[in-house]
């Protein structure tokens, strides 16, 4: 007879890799979250003190110039040589062109740091001068003693704006909007200080200059024209409106930074129905600034009253079926190749929430902004 076998005695679990790596995961998810708000610390720290390092040497070489001669041979013949000694000593980033623009630097930004200075920045009055206010690194950490929150880079492309209003906004935008160089250039080429501004009435272009573009109102939102030269369709290509929307949404990121502020994407080809027809919005966005929806449609030629009359059907379904009490009303938009103002007038009521605005798909020319705006001052003075 035999034996029954013995039965293995149990073994004692041993945790998986699976089960270790998901023990770890929280942790991770942690740690990681801690280096990178250091390292995005570090790097602001060292943007801020290399601007306002620029700043001081723009200042010691203003202060300079003016001890000295005042033949505009004297700064070209001093920015040389005092390029060639720095860059014996120190390397790279001190050429003619950047002390240059250091200086103007100064000249430009100079009341600004009289204010914050008084407050927060103590410089030293010794015959040593240090070249960085003696409390900088205390400044730093005060967010009402940093008046400079842009990288060099940034600034460097400021001071190719004459106009201090447009160059403040530009400002004003890079920190609100965290746009890097590359958005900033884009956004100037793109004329969006012009576009807002014809957008608005003479106290709505001040406001932009100090306070860059707040959303507040429907109207807040408005540019014209939009350009959507991201999106690399060719102006003189046969392309449907099917392939506008499909560009649109594979270059989703960019036209939300064309839109603005606050936009949300909800949905492509949004279906309603009432009476057993079907009805399909283009594309649907919600604005968290001013809390209400944003129904977009494409139209590739003029704008007709029957585009106007189908918008207000989808804004009435919108404010009625979907959106909440606590919301703000519908806005409609419609995007069209060309928008006559009469048409809009004629067609709807003055109170409408809704927009017609031209698109184009190239990078306008500021001189025909410049022309538009001037124009609509001319008229606004009459």
């Amino acid at each position: 007879m035999k034996k029954p076998k013995a039965k293995p005695a149990p073994q004692r679990p041993t945790p998986s890799t699976s089960s270790k790596a998901g023990s770890l995961t929280g942790l991770l998810t942690e740690v990681r979250q801690l280096i990178q708000g250091a390292r995005r610390s570090v790097a602001t720290v060292v943007d801020t003190l290399q601007v306002m390092t620029n700043f001081e040497i723009g200042r010691r070489i203003v202060e300079h110039e003016q001890k000295g001669a005042k033949r505009a041979a004297y700064g070209t013949e001093l920015l040389k040589e005092l390029s060639a000694r720095l860059t014996e000593e120190f390397g790279r980033g001190f050429s003619e062109d950047n002390l240059s623009n250091m200086r103007r630097f100064f000249l430009i930004w100079q009341e600004r740091i009289q204010i914050f200075q008084s407050a927060t920045v103590e410089i030293s009055e010794t015959p040593s001068r240090k070249l960085v206010p003696t409390k900088i690194s205390e400044s730093l950490t005060r967010k009402s003693g940093n008046p400079f929150t842009l990288s060099w880079s940034h600034y460097v492309a400021l001071l190719t704006i004459k106009d201090p209003d447009e160059r403040s906004f530009y400002e004003i935008e890079s920190a609100q909007a965290g746009w890097d160089v590359r958005e900033l250039k884009r956004q100037k080429a793109s004329c969006l200080y012009e576009r807002l501004a014809l957008s608005r009435d003479k106290e709505g272009i001040r406001k932009l200059a100090k306070e860059g573009q707040v959303m507040q109102r429907p109207e807040d939102m408005l540019k014209e024209p939009l350009v959507l030269e991201f999106l690399g369709l060719d102006e003189k290509a046969s392309y449907s409106e099917s392939d506008l929307e499909q560009a649109i949404i594979d270059r989703l990121e960019h036209f939300l930074l064309e839109l603005g502020k606050g936009f949300l994407f909800e949905a492509r080809q949004k279906r309603f129905t009432f009476d057993e027809d079907h009805y399909f919005v283009d594309l649907v966005f919600y604005n968290r600034l001013l809390r209400c929806y944003i129904l977009i449609d494409l139209k590739l030629d003029k704008l007709t009253h029957q585009d106007l009359g189908q918008m207000q059907m989808y804004v009435n379904y919108y404010d009625r079926e979907v959106k909440l009490p606590e919301e703000n009303a519908t806005i409609g938009l419609v995007i069209c190749k060309s928008a006559k103002k009469t048409v809009v007038e004629l067609t709807l009521p003055k109170d409408a929430n809704i927009h017609a605005k031209e698109y184009q798909l190239y990078l306008p020319t500021k001189e025909l902004l410049k022309q538009k705006l001037d124009e609509w001052s001319a008229a606004v003075r009459q």
